[in-house]
Formats: C-alpha cells, sequence, structure tokens
C-alpha cells in the first residue's frame, strides 16, 4: 500500500510557498495496512491530481508546478493533509495520487485492495464539495442538490458506498473543510439518506455475521448500490467487491458483463437465493438472464431477506393458501411436499456451462410445459414469497413474465432440477420514444422536470443501465393542481402511468416538484407488474375540470389534457401498454374466460354462445349479457363505404392444448380455460375488424349517436363445438344454436366465443363531452329564462 508522507507533503508545500523548490522530497512510501495507522480521503472526483504529477511536483518548471497547484484537487491533498497531521496521523491514503493507474496490475490490486484499506484506516475524511452550510443536511434539497437525488453528490456515487461503510471511524467536511458532523453524530441521517441500517454502518463485520437474521441479504446489498452512479460502467462492479467479500480481475472495456461476472462470483461462495429476486421492471428486453444487468435492478429491494431452508416448506404452504389454490386443502400433497424440502438440495448451487445449476419449487404454466413460475426461499417488504417466471429454452431456462393467471389452481408446487440462463441477450440496444406534450401547455399546464433524469429534445431513452423508467412532473399553477406522467420500458414491452398529486390539492401544502416526481416514482417502480391490457391510460383531477390522458406506440408517447364536467371516477389502476394493441379500443369490460391464440398472439375470449352475436354488433353490454342496438357493418352499407374497408381480417386459430384423440384430419383447438372446463373448437377462425385510420375515423364519426356503446371487435367462428375435462374427455354432445350463427359467415358456422370493447372515440371522453353539452344546454335555458322574466 502505497501512503503519503504528511509531513514530506506538508514541507515541500512550505519550501514551494518560500520558492524553495530546489530540495526534492520523497513524499510517498509502501507500507503494510495492517500495520500502519493512517488516514484515508473518500471523496468526489473533480479536477485531481495523479501519481506521477504529485511525485515529480519539484522536478516540473515554474510554470506547470504552479497549474498543477492550482487545481482543486492539489489543495484537496494540501488540506486533507493538514487534517491528518492536526489529529496526529504521519500517513494518509487518497486514491487519486496514491495509486499509479499507468500499471493496469496495481489498478487491479488497489480496486481488490480497497474495502480493506478502508476498513483497516484510523479515521476517513469525507470531503463534502457541494456543502456551503457549516452544518450537514439532513433534508432532500432538490434545489440546491438536484443531480444527485437531494442529496451531496458524494451520496450518489458508487464508490463511496464501500468508503461509508468499511471504516469504523468518519468525520465529514463540507467545501471549506470544516467539520460538520462525525460517522457517530449522524447515524439517524445517514441511515435515511443510504437505507443501510445502523448494524451496518457500525460494524461493517455485520456483512459477514455467521448469524443470518443479522447479515443482510444479496438483494438488500444491492439495493443500497441501486442510485448511485460511476464513471465507467464496469466500476458498477468493481466498487461492490469489498462488500461482497470476493475478488476478480479488472477488464476495463467489458462493459455490463462485469455485473454478471460479479454475481457469479457471490454465487460461488453464497447460497442467497435473493440474488435472483430483482425488479423485473429493470429488464429490457422480453426475455433475459436470471442475473440481473444492473444493481438499479435491486431499486426497493432494501427488505427482501432469505429464507431459512427449514422454514422454507412452511412458507411455501402459506405462498399455496394466499394464492388461493385448490390443493391448499389437499393435506396428502402437501405432506408429500413437505416431504420433499431437502435444505441441503436447496442450497447446493454450480455455475456451469448450461447454466447456474439450482432446485427450487415450481408451478407449470397452463400454456404448456415450457413456462415455470419459480418459487425462492425469500420474502418481500409485504412478507410473501418471491418468484421468478421462467420459459425452458432447450436444457436451460431464461427469465422472463409471466401473468399470475397463467398458472392453474389445482397444482401443487414440486422441485426440480433447474439449469437457469445466466447469458446476456445479443442485440439488446437503446430504445428511443418521441414525447409530445404540447396539448398540456394550451391548458396551462408546464413540464415542471423530470426525474432521475434529464431528457434532450422531447427524446425519451430507456437502456438496460438502469434506465427504465423516467416521471415527468406537469403543474398548472393558477388551477393548483399537478400530476406525474411515468414512461417506462421493460419485458420488451412499453409501459406508462398518470399519478394526481391528490394530497396536495386536497390539503392545499405543495412539496417541490422534485419531491413529488420522487415519491411517483417509487409507486410506480415497486406497483406490481400486471398483464397489458391497453396501450392507455387516463385520470380525471379530483375538483377540477381537467382530465389527463398518456397514449402510448411503439415510438412514440402522447399526453392530452381534456376539460370535462368533473363527472370521472377515481385514478386508473397500473397499466401496461404493448404495440401489439388495438390503440383505438379502450380495455375489455371484461376478462374472457377462455384464451386462444389468433395469428399466434394470445387473448381471451367471452363465451357468448346462443346470444346471436355477429362481428360489428353494438350496444349495451352488463353481466355478461350482450344487448344489440345495431351494426357497424350495417351502417356501412347503408353509407354505401364497406368498399373502403377490408372486412373482416380473417385469422387463423390455434393452442398450446392438446385434444384428446385428434387425428390429423380432424383440425380441433382447445381452449385455455382461466377457470371451469375447456371449449374444444372444430375447424376454427378469427373475424376481426381493422385497425386503420379509415376505419377509426369511421367510429369517431359515428361517435355521436354511439356513445357509451360497446362493439364486438372479434368473433371466433367454427362447425360445432363441446367441452372437455381437465384430462381432455368430452364432457356432452356437439353444441350449437341457430341463435349463434354469424351473420357475416357460412350459414353452417357457428360463434361461441367473441371480445368487445369500448372504442375510444365512444368512451369517456364523449360521454363527458355530452355531458358538458347538456349542462351548457340546461344552464343557457334557465339562464335565458331569467333573462325574459326580467324584461316582463
Amino acid at each position: 500500500m502505497r501512503l503519503l508522507d504528511v509531513k514530506a507533503v506538508l514541507d515541500r508545500e512550505k519550501n514551494i510557498r518560500r520558492d524553495d523548490a530546489e530540495i526534492e522530497t520523497e513524499v510517498q512510501k509502501e507500507l503494510d495496512d495492517k500495520s500502519t495507522r493512517y488516514a484515508i480521503l473518500s471523496h468526489r472526483w473533480g479536477d485531481e491530481v495523479n501519481y506521477k504529477e504529485m511525485i515529480r511536483l519539484m522536478k516540473m518548471g515554474k510554470e506547470g508546478r504552479e497549474k498543477v497547484r492550482q487545481r482543486s484537487g492539489y489543495q484537496k491533498i494540501i488540506k486533507s493533509c493538514e487534517q491528518a497531521w492536526k489529529d496526529g496521523y504521519r500517513w494518509l491514503w487518497i486514491d487519486t495520487c496514491c495509486i499509479d493507474k499507468r500499471s493496469s496490475s496495481e489498478l487491479s490490486e488497489a480496486i481488490n485492495s480497497m474495502y480493506r484499506w478502508y476498513c483497516n484506516s484510523k479515521m476517513c475524511y469525507v470531503y463534502l464539495h457541494d456543502v456551503d452550510e457549516p452544518e450537514f443536511p439532513t433534508e432532500q434539497d432538490f434545489s440546491k442538490f438536484g443531480r444527485s437525488n437531494g442529496w451531496p453528490e458524494w451520496f450518489s456515487r458508487g464508490w463511496t458506498l464501500q468508503e461509508l461503510i468499511a471504516p469504523e471511524k468518519a468525520t465529514f467536511f463540507n467545501k471549506d473543510w470544516i467539520s460538520i458532523g462525525t460517522k457517530e453524530d449522524l447515524r439517524s441521517a445517514l441511515e435515511g439518506i443510504t437505507q443501510i441500517p445502523w448494524t451496518v454502518l457500525n460494524d461493517e463485520q455485520a456483512l459477514r455475521s455467521t448469524d443470518s437474521s443479522k447479515r443482510p441479504g444479496v438483494a438488500q446489498i444491492m439495493s443500497w448500490a441501486a442510485d448511485r452512479k460511476t464513471t465507467r460502467v464496469e466500476d458498477r462492479a468493481y466498487s461492490l467487491l469489498g462488500l461482497f467479500g470476493v475478488n476478480m480481475p479488472m477488464l476495463y472495456g467489458e462493459g455490463s458483463k462485469a455485473f454478471q461476472r460479479l454475481q457469479l462470483e457471490i454465487i460461488r461462495v453464497s447460497s442467497d437465493h435473493s440474488v435472483f429476486a430483482w425488479n423485473r421492471k429493470g429488464q429490457l428486453g422480453e426475455y433475459g438472464s436470471v442475473l440481473a444487468d444492473d444493481p438499479s435492478c435491486f431499486r426497493g429491494c432494501h427488505d427482501v431477506v432469505d429464507v431459512h431452508p427449514d422454514e422454507f416448506a412452511e412458507g411455501v404452504e402459506e405462498f399455496i393458501r394466499e394464492g388461493k389454490l385448490a390443493v391448499a386443502t389437499d393435506e396428502g400433497k402437501l405432506s408429500s411436499f413437505r416431504s420433499s424440502v431437502d435444505p441441503t438440495q436447496l442450497l447446493r448451487w454450480d455455475v456451469t456451462n448450461l447454466g447456474i445449476h439450482l432446485s427450487l419449487p415450481v408451478l407449470p404454466s397452463c400454456h404448456g410445459g415450457s413456462r415455470y413460475k419459480a418459487i425462492l426461499p425469500c420474502r418481500d417488504r409485504h412478507e410473501n414469497l418471491t418468484t421468478i417466471d421462467l420459459e425452458s429454452c432447450g436444457p436451460r431456462f431464461r427469465n422472463t413474465y409471466l401473468p399470475s393467471a397463467d398458472f392453474p389452481v389445482y397444482t401443487c408446487p414440486e422441485f426440480r432440477s433447474l439449469y437457469l440462463d445466466y447469458s446476456q441477450q445479443p442485440g439488446e440496444s437503446d430504445y428511443e420514444v418521441l414525447l409530445n406534450d404540447k396539448d398540456t401547455s394550451s391548458h396551462g399546464f408546464t413540464r415542471y422536470g423530470t426525474f432521475p433524469r434529464e431528457i434532450a429534445n422531447d427524446t425519451v431513452t430507456f437502456s438496460s443501465q438502469g434506465d427504465t423508467l423516467i416521471v415527468l412532473v406537469y403543474a398548472n399553477d393558477d388551477a393548483r393542481c399537478r400530476f406525474a406522467v411515468g414512461l417506462g420500458f421493460c419485458l420488451g414491452r412499453a409501459w406508462g402511468r398518470i399519478i394526481c398529486d391528490e394530497y396536495s390539492m386536497r390539503q392545499g401544502v405543495w412539496s417541490s416538484w422534485a419531491d413529488f416526481a420522487k415519491q411517483a416514482y417509487d409507486i410506480m417502480w415497486n406497483a406490481p407488474i400486471s398483464e397489458p391490457p391497453d396501450n392507455t391510460e387516463d385520470v380525471h383531477f379530483p375538483q377540477t375540470i381537467f382530465h389527463a390522458e398518456i397514449i402510448w406506440d411503439y415510438c412514440n408517447a402522447v399526453i392530452h389534457i381534456q376539460q370535462c364536467p368533473g363527472c370521472c371516477g377515481e385514478p386508473g389502476g397500473y397499466v401496461e401498454m404493448s404495440s401489439a394493441d388495438e390503440v383505438y379500443l379502450y380495455p375489455p369490460l371484461e376478462r374472457g374466460s377462455h384464451g386462444l391464440k389468433l395469428s399466434g398472439q394470445f387473448a381471451w375470449f367471452l363465451e357468448v354462445s346462443g346470444q346471436g352475436i355477429k362481428l360489428g354488433d353494438y350496444g349495451n353490454f352488463l353481466d355478461g349479457v350482450f344487448t344489440c342496438r345495431g351494426n357497424v357493418l350495417r351502417s356501412m352499407q347503408q353509407l354505401r363505404i364497406t368498399h373502403l374497408f377490408d372486412i373482416p381480417i380473417i385469422s387463423p386459430v390455434s393452442s398450446d392444448l392438446h385434444v384428446l384423440g385428434q387425428v390429423h384430419t380432424q383440425p380441433d383447438v382447445a381452449t385455455t380455460p382461466s377457470h371451469g372446463e375447456r371449449m374444444v373448437l372444430h375447424q376454427p377462425r378469427g373475424l376481426s375488424l381493422p385497425n386503420t385510420k379509415d376505419f377509426r375515423l369511421l367510429l369517431g364519426a359515428l361517435a355521436t349517436r354511439l356513445a357509451g356503446y360497446s362493439l364486438v371487435t372479434t368473433v371466433i367462428e367454427c362447425s360445432k363445438f363441446y367441452n372437455v375435462d381437465g384430462d381432455g374427455r368430452r364432457l356432452e354432445a356437439d353444441k350449437g344454436s341457430q341463435d349463434g350463427r354469424n351473420g357475416f359467415a357460412d350459414s353452417r358456422m357457428f360463434t361461441p366465443l367473441c371480445s368487445i370493447a369500448v372504442p375510444r372515440p365512444w368512451g369517456p371522453y364523449c360521454a363527458r363531452r355530452q355531458q358538458l353539452k347538456r349542462i351548457r344546454e340546461h344552464f343557457y335555458t334557465v339562464a335565458n329564462l331569467v333573462f325574459l322574466s326580467s324584461r316582463l
């Protein structure tokens, strides 16, 4: 370990000031960190002095020497030495000038040893260059520290995390080198800023405690680094080596692969399953590694804890009961599962060329044997066991997302030997979305800012390096109205959400826009991922005439503000969006009970046999019963514009489920039931309305008289259909009726399934406009009567 000789540095500086630069002094010396009493500096890099400049300062010309001495980094060295000498320390270590970064081997050794060096130091000086006040900032201040989450920049950097935890003693200084507190004095403030428990801040040995109840898990430690940044991508991983007690060679240029290597090193020395419990909103692609791409994926995981193997079986039984699985009442299966839990098997991991080999209890998907939900022996903040969704790809299982409804309620989890794919997915580049929010300004709303990063030229960029969600805040100061829009991209699809600042509007107490943005960000990040029903979300602002909506397609996001009479309901729930969704439709009014693939895309359909439903029917839909009021296709025929549209869109129908006894010449397709019995369709095909600009314009033209009605957008027709049990055995004779025939198809075809939704032009906006029109008409009628009576 190369240390600065504090006395030699200060003496040399005195000689320079006396213009006595002829005396050359040795200012550094190699010493043992275990036996030497030394202080150490922790700081945010700026205009620094490197190793070569520090040792050759006296050999420089006067002009060159003065340029070095004028740097803020040199003044930092002198001030650190003065403080160390004052505190009785002869030796001082500073990373900028005590490592010869020209030597890759020395740099690698220093990075692998740095945590130990900070740990063995007798005092750590923490220099906060952006703090002017003589007191430590104990409250977030986005006006001063807007680029570092409202706190001094030191708290946002990756390397300073270990520099906070490792030293036993630390003193904080402001920009003028005035002491503003010690680690002990600031314990509550530091714990609140960093989310690191005081047990760890007070004693770094807690990281390696043999008592699992006192030792923080992998996910917890990663969460402390989630919002920290480093100049080099690789340093996101290298700065965490000491916290996990692992070592690995430095390979600058490997990019995000460094974080993958770090996780593999952790897995080799640990059996902590929380390494897999990261938030899937941090995954850019639809499929990926079971390992996180970046520490930011662990944001919000500071409450995740590992479950002891002896307690895991009981936890899975609780998982079964809370998931309302039918097997919860089958004591025989539960007993069999309890006996299958082998603690040794649960803790045995191997990193192989096929993947990470381990055993976990899994639930199979309804869609076939290739998809599973694996249960991890760790709990989240709500005390629930965490799960990961997997899809088999040859002998490996890769990470993906599956809706919870895809798993049968009658299946008991069973242990399975798995090879989890940890290879990084190729071709995952940044994803850009063009934002259009010009409509907001016409209603008096201003974009106050974005969190956690700024955007340039109305272009939002998402990447796997922790940039999968951004929040934008809009406010109308005159109306005292504020809302946040969240735009995100994860698991291969886009999503969005709007949150209204109802609390501030009702209480009349306004926090800063940045505070509100952070609150909204945390809510959106921690909200569960759900099946995407639509590509839009809207919200009405209570006690105002404003209504906001966000609409998303694959490359654009549009934010609309509309005025309405205030008849809207509460803000909508979390909505994800996909470019495959039909952008002119609201979400289906009721989720269907039968799942099929239409042109390879899975969708749910309602069972409507016997209701005489036809493609293009519109009317009222209530409690599963559709009352037809007309048909848009007949309206088109009356307008003589049928030739403008290619109707219907005919699509093949398929399923992953096998039909018992089916032969090649009998093309039957079985539905995936959300509950109850399967339906088998003979020679099915799908008929859909088009999603074209001209057809959307037609629906808009019909909105004045069809506001609030529902529309049959897709029908599944077949020549016959029947129900089967869980084993695929037919339960009854062929079904079908004349009432179920589709008037658009062959007279021998029936329509047992369909999809019903509300076209956007017919939805709440149109209904509100109609209501607002009636309110205005009523107002002017009353006003005219009052005026006429006053003239009499």
